[in-house]
């Protein structure tokens, strides 16, 4: 397995990291414990999960994700692993995760606590904030709208926040999730300007039918050495083929048809049916060739796998050692070229 350096830290992960956000929903903890020493074994040192994890998020599971990660955890040799969690942040509708729902200095501390407590460690490796606490497109939204702002706690604060755990040793590093370039480019200058924890990383949505990291993200992060960790690199499962092949496949998708919004806009299927086409028409197995893909990306550092079965888990880590044909590279571009981003 390969590994890259993250950012300016020195956290050196393999390329793909698994997530864990089926613990506690649709996997169980035995079930959560296999597929982590199946992806220990195969070389993967990095592992992400979520204070508000299980998905869809729901009162009753919160937190159970972490607790799954944590009862194997402290089985494992802690300094081979790279460990990755998230705070959450308010206007999701999650009060249930933390009352209230905010990314003040209170909250985040007490986000750190109850993450470490869950996953039975004493430090958490790589900490990000899950969204940002204001207004932006994010999870399938593409506009940007004034008239949303709301009061927020500052960039400046948030990082003033995180500084404190960072000196106390319960955070290595902070990272970034569903941000926008400003975003970026502003958790930077406030931490130059004031001394204060410099991110590592962004975690977005990225994906052969989403590729707007490609556009303002790609240079920021470029530029500023912020390393992206790609998730939903399948599109819940789409890019698989298994919706195409059965609509009704056991999955996040026919499980909770009201999750996922991004994934039900109206070019989806073509470009789907395109890309699985491709990938059938070269032997490829569809879910191998998009993170293929992905993993041949000068802008990816880490792409974050998830599956429900130990099967669809070393399939996806397979992918790790597949290097893609010139000629579907070619046949990527073009389908991109014809559907640009049909789930941003």
């Amino acid at each position: 397995m390969q590994t890259t350096q993250l950012g300016r830290s020195d956290l050196i992960v393999s390329r793909l990291c698994l997530g864990t956000m089926t613990f506690g929903e649709q996997n169980s903890e035995a079930d959560a414990h296999a597929q982590l020493d199946l992806a220990l074994a195969s070389g993967i040192n990095f592992i992400d999960t979520a204070e508000m994890y299980p998905v869809p998020p729901r009162a009753e599971t919160q937190g159970r994700t972490e607790q799954y990660v944590g009862s194997w955890l402290k089985q494992q040799r802690r300094d081979q692993l790279v460990i990755a969690t998230k705070v959450a942040g308010p206007s999701r509708g999650l009060q249930w995760v933390r009352n209230p729902l905010a990314l003040d200095a209170a909250q985040i501390s007490t986000a750190i606590d109850g993450s470490l407590r869950r996953l039975q460690t004493d430090y958490i490796d790589l900490y990000q904030i899950h969204w940002p606490a204001r207004s932006v497109p994010m999870f399938g939204g593409t506009r940007y709208d004034p008239a949303q702002e709301a009061p927020s706690p500052s960039i400046h604060s948030q990082l003033e926040a995180l500084a404190v755990a960072v000196r106390q040793g319960k955070v290595r590093y902070v990272g970034l999730s569903n941000e926008t370039p400003w975003g970026v480019s502003e958790f930077i200058k406030q931490a130059e300007l004031h001394d204060l924890p410099r991110v590592a990383t962004i975690q977005n949505a990225a994906s052969l039918v989403n590729r707007t990291f490609e556009n303002g993200l790609a240079e920021t992060c470029h530029r500023e050495q912020v390393s992206l960790l790609a998730y939903s690199a399948l599109a819940f499962g789409h890019l698989s083929g298994k919706y195409l092949d059965n609509p009704e496949a056991e999955g996040r998708i026919t499980r909770f048809p009201a999750f996922g919004q991004r994934y039900t806009k109206a070019n989806l299927p073509s470009a789907i049916a395109a890309y699985v086409e491709l990938a059938r028409q070269h032997q490829l197995k569809p879910a191998q060739m998009a993170l293929a893909w992905m993993q041949s990306r000068w802008w990816v550092a880490s792409t974050i796998i998830g599956a429900t079965s130990l099967a669809q888990l070393q399939d996806n880590i397979d992918s790790a050692a597949l290097v893609l044909p010139q000629a579907v590279l070619d046949g990527i571009e073009a389908i991109h070229l014809r559907l640009p981003n049909p789930a941003p």
